[in-house]
């Protein structure tokens, strides 16, 4: 069974707000499977007022951190006993960038399921633009009662 999360019902598993949070719509979810979110990039956004005013770039790290957080959503839609807890970043491992991220990008986010030990959550992590690679990592997160 499919799973699709508007951004009030990611609001009610994720903590983050604006301007860090960094999914609008989960378009897929299989519980213990596999998590497709979708991040609008525009202009807006504060960080391109810096990053680079001449040629704005969406931050390799918010892209991780958008990744991330896919997979505390994941991970929140694949287990009854986690509910209400929050996600923390624990791990990222072999990340890898291809090409930028620029306003008007729809950024792809998509979280694979590989394994749960000890309340540590691991998942391989992919992002795309237009079907074309931007980045990948694993990571993990472990879930903590706020």
């Amino acid at each position: 069974m499919s799973i699709t999360l508007d951004i009030l019902e990611i609001q009610a598993f994720l903590p983050h707000r604006y301007p860090f949070l960094l999914i609008d719509r989960v378009l897929e979810c299989e519980p213990g499977v596999r998590l497709l979110g979708l991040k609008n990039v525009t202009y807006n956004e504060p960080y391109f007022q810096g990053h680079f005013p001449q040629k704005p770039i969406f931050p390799g790290v918010l892209i991780l951190e958008a990744l991330a957080q896919a997979t505390g959503l994941l991970a929140s839609e694949s287990s009854d006993e986690l509910g209400g807890m929050i996600y923390y970043l624990v791990g990222i491992d072999k990340a890898k960038f291809k090409r930028p991220v620029v306003p008007g990008d729809q950024l792809m986010l998509e979280a694979l399921f590989v394994r749960s030990k000890r309340n540590i959550w691991a998942f391989e992590c992919r992002a795309e633009v237009d079907g074309d690679f931007v980045a990948s990592a694993e990571i993990r997160c472990a879930a903590v009662v706020p």
